[in-house]
């Protein structure tokens, strides 16, 4: 089984975590840029984090078996803070960088003015970059978040296929099936999403323009539900082929609109001895 987790912040997660999924049949992910659990104060403190997204990640990935790719972005919290805004003006150089498949994670956490505008702005870096879209949808008003989502996707004439509008539910997904749009969907252990309720989405609305995500971070969070999904679709009369089209093919699908997404059947591993920065992860290669 193959599974590529189209959204999931291994920032915050352990060498271990890229073990076991591994294990779990992970073989691709796209890690997009969020808020850290803290706020940053200033522009230099983002551009360090992504530097972190392009390079030391992707090498930290390698050592596990696993291709990492990422998603550059003013994540919709850190909008509301005018310390934050002027990285809006450094997105361009990083969005030019190779492993960036994507622009987000945009879109709202409150549903303020000043989401709206960053996310609007970054709506247009993605059709000027011609990157695909990757849109939060807020944990409070998630109905009215999603509207209002779509509504800008209209406004802004991105095509809706480059846009996957995240974390929806039962309620946000039969207003985000009609638009032409992505539906995203994270599994979580207590909140958002789990596999026995993805599986039933999946039986109302098919397979097409699917995204299962784990969205691990800092959190209470497991990046092994992907897998969990998989597990559960078999087990519901799910054949094989469902299953690749929505942990594999889907994701290969949306993010492979960048033209950036170049996949390996099985990519190589750095050697022991080699290092990024002076860090070789494994200390020595035990």
């Amino acid at each position: 089984m193959r599974i590529f987790d189209p959204h999931i912040h291994m920032t915050s997660r352990t060498t271990d975590d890229y073990r076991a999924m591994h294990a779990a049949g992970v073989r691709a992910l796209v890690e997009p840029a969020f808020w850290l659990g803290q706020p940053r104060t200033s522009p230099a403190s983002f551009r360090d984090y992504f530097d972190g997204l392009v390079g030391w990640e992707p090498y930290r990935a390698a050592q596990y078996g696993i291709q990492h790719f990422c998603t550059i972005a003013l994540n919709p919290k850190e909008a509301n803070d005018p310390r934050c805004l002027p990285v809006l003006d450094d997105l361009p150089r990083f969005l030019a960088k190779d492993r960036v498949v994507a622009v987000g994670e945009i879109g709202f956490d409150s549903m303020t003015d000043a989401e709206e505008h960053a996310f609007t702005a970054q709506l247009a870096l993605a059709r000027e970059y011609a990157l695909p879209a990757l849109v939060h949808t807020p944990h409070r008003d998630k109905a009215v978040g999603t509207v209002r989502t779509l509504e800008l996707v209209r406004a802004d004439g991105i095509e809706p296929a480059m846009v996957a509008v995240d974390h929806l539910n039962e309620v946000t997904a039969p207003l985000v099936a009609g638009s032409g749009c992505w539906m995203g969907f994270s599994i979580y252990p207590d909140t958002k999403m789990d596999p026995d309720r993805m599986v039933r989405i999946l039986q109302e609305h098919g397979t097409d323009r699917v995204l299962v995500n784990s969205a691990a971070d800092w959190g209470h969070s497991d990046p092994l539900l992907t897998r969990a999904t998989a597990d559960a679709m078999l087990a519901a009369g799910f054949v094989e082929d469902d299953v690749e089209r929505v942990l594999w093919r889907n994701p290969v699908e949306f993010y492979g609109q960048s033209g950036r997404l170049a996949l390996e059947p099985e990519p190589d591993r750095p050697a022991d001895a080699a290092a990024f920065a002076g860090n070789s992860v494994r200390r020595g290669g035990s």
